[in-house]
């Protein structure tokens, strides 16, 4: 176990309870994580713009010189060139550390963050970076009743709050853990049931989205851009940064998110991990209706795709008349049900997917077995030889769901006309009530992805010409034997061992019967 990547954790998430304490009865769970993160993203980019200005100056000879320290109007005249460069502006006067020094005198303190979180986002508007900043505070409402019914006890929250965010150890290139996915994580454990919210529904576990990174990476040192059609927050995306380096993701991340909270998280969260404004686009809306990849000029396939969708959520299907002719799913001939749009799902990643790409995408495991349009669905894909791979997850891996999950792992150039079935439901360890891919977890089924070969009780490569014997059922059960880990009985043994039983219990009749007999002759 990597002792210094858990201290930090725990420091985190120490830093992270104890701000829980202090607002306490005040704000839920689910505004208070929206809190939490806006400030962690007020902090951040406070940071980021002056460490930026800082070494451009020192680099330039001026050792001594602190954007911190500077006077409001002497900044201003950078004011253009931080926004054609960061994609924002903020006034010295304004930064999180000085807002900081002065927040238990400053009376007006709702008053003070609420401007510079509008002049943060106003410093955008006509440029480039418009898009990526507009509404990013929403979200942060310091002058909410749920923080307090007086402006008085408002601000005492906020102090507290920026206090709490202050002491977090957030270096954010330093780090062994990735602080704000952790703290994402931690805080959709702490609350995944509160205010009607599950928080699988916006969060993928960090080791499982390593898994499908690696996976879409196999054989590959870089990628033209990656994309997440149902991007929550962007840990999926991230990974790629923090596996590949940001720089070998040559053109940067796309994603889309219909929740307006998560879509605005997920921007915070690509500026937090020092995603420049250039090299991301994350969209709000309906993807499988209004697909924000066509919002692009660059129309250009994605080399790697990864998603964990919702799962067998309502769509509008065949009541749009329309989707049956958009060329995602009209070749396919039948849409995935109403009820049900994981198919729509793969489908659209399927359209989307380079010639020489690989698409892992989170399923809920019905959609392996299930008849009708579904059915029809893995018909096309396996006909068509897409299917790569089918990976049967274990339990109790993701908030808000206890289901085995599977992972479709779609090409569009396999040079093999089979499927690749992997049986990893033992590839886990238990945390607390769940469970959890370790290193050596991952690994284990990276080779077993990577070998495509049979292996007893773990993984079978099979000919689509016999997934087609199989009505197109691409249940892992169906193809990869469970091992019989029931006791094997040795029957002759057994036999032996009962007959001596008898035996003795014959021997032991006789005395009994012989010493109840000597007493009645003596009574």
């Amino acid at each position: 176990m990597d002792t210094r990547k858990e201290q930090e954790r725990a420091d985190l998430h120490r830093s992270i309870w104890n701000i829980a304490n202090d607002l306490r009865g005040s704000v839920d769970g689910w505004d208070f994580k929206q809190y939490v993160l806006g400030m962690m993203f007020y902090r951040y980019v406070s940071e980021n713009i002056t460490n930026y200005i800082d070494k451009v100056q020192h680099e330039a000879g001026d050792t001594g010189f602190n954007y911190a320290e500077l006077p409001d109007e002497e900044a201003a005249t950078a004011r253009d060139f931080l926004i054609n460069t960061k994609g924002f502006f903020i006034k010295p006067n304004d930064l999180f550390w000085n807002v900081l020094k002065r927040a238990d005198k400053d009376d007006n303190l709702n008053v003070t963050l609420d401007t510079i979180f509008k002049n943060i986002e106003n410093s955008a508007i006509g440029t480039a970076s418009e898009p990526d900043f507009k509404g990013l505070f929403d979200d942060l409402d310091v002058n909410s009743n749920k923080l307090g019914g007086t402006v008085a006890e408002r601000n005492k929250r906020l102090v507290k709050l920026l206090n709490g965010i202050a002491e977090m150890k957030l270096s954010y290139k330093d780090n062994t853990i990735d602080a704000f996915g952790d703290a994402y994580e931690y805080l959709m454990g702490m609350y995944a049931s509160g205010a009607g919210k599950s928080g699988g529904e916006f969060f993928t576990p960090q080791e499982v989205s390593e898994l499908l990174t690696k996976i879409t990476l196999v054989g590959k040192t870089s990628v033209n851009k990656v994309y997440d059609p149902a991007c929550g927050s962007g840990s999926l995306l991230l990974k790629f940064a923090k596996i590949l380096g940001k720089e070998n993701v040559r053109n940067g991340f796309f994603g889309q998110e219909i929740n307006i909270s998560t879509y605005n998280l997920c921007r915070i969260n690509m500026f937090l991990h020092d995603i420049e404004f250039d090299k991301f686009d994350i969209a709000h809306g309906d993807t499988l209706t209004s697909p924000s990849v066509h919002h692009r000029d660059d129309v250009e396939p994605f080399e790697a795709i990864v998603s964990n969708p919702p799962y067998s959520i309502k769509w509008e299907g065949d009541d749009n008349p329309l989707l049956i002719n958009d060329e995602r799913f009209s070749r396919a001939g039948v849409l995935a049900p109403k009820s049900k749009a994981d198919m729509a799902f793969i489908m659209h990643s399927l359209s989307w997917l380079a010639a020489d790409g690989t698409a892992a995408i989170v399923c809920f495991p019905g959609i392996m077995y299930r008849g009708g349009a579904e059915q029809k669905i893995r018909k096309y894909l396996i006909d068509n030889n897409f299917v790569d791979c089918v990976i049967q997850l274990p339990d109790n891996l993701f908030y808000g769901t206890s289901i085995a999950t599977c992972i479709m792992v779609l090409k569009k150039s396999k040079i093999d006309n089979s499927t690749l079935f992997i049986d990893a439901t033992k590839e886990c360890v238990k945390v607390t009530n769940n469970n959890k891919l370790s290193e050596e977890n991952i690994e284990n089924i990276l080779k077993l992805f990577t070998d495509r070969k049979d292996v007893e009780y773990e993984s079978k490569l099979v000919a689509n010409s016999d997934i087609e014997a199989q009505d197109y059922n691409l249940s892992v059960s169906t193809y990869v034997e469970q091992k019989d880990t029931r006791e094997v009985i040795d029957i002759v043994e057994l036999n032996k061992n009962i007959t001596e039983i008898v035996a003795r219990e014959n021997i032991l009749r006789a005395e009994i019967d012989k010493i109840i007999s000597e007493i009645e002759v003596g009574a």
